[in-house]
């Protein structure tokens, strides 16, 4: 069986500074989470959750098992610190008049 050539793919991790994007080249048949290790290998400086940060395909939410195609951009976004709804809703209590 003929080997399939390699694929390159982005990986974009969302940090609190700024998003860091990286290059990478993967075995064909990779899939997201053997992408987020090698980034790990390269990117150990940045305080992140890698193994449960929630991760997507061109902004789409993916599992991990998924196998990206090349030129296919992998991102890993952050938790957010608080629930917008709920935000919002403290934010509009506070602007309330009180009875």
């Amino acid at each position: 069986m003929p080997e399939l050539p390699d694929k390159c793919c982005l990986i974009a991790v969302d940090t609190l500074a700024e998003p860091i994007l990286l290059h990478l080249k993967l075995p064909a048949a990779a899939n997201v989470e053997a992408a987020l290790a090698a980034a790990r290998e390269r990117l150990r400086e940045i305080p992140l959750d890698w193994e449960h940060a929630a991760t997507g395909i061109w902004g789409i939410r993916c599992e991990r098992a998924a196998v990206p195609r090349d030129g296919d951009r992998i991102e890993v976004y952050r938790a957010l610190p608080a629930d917008p709804r709920q935000r919002r809703r403290q934010r509009a209590q506070l602007k309330r008049p009180v009875r």
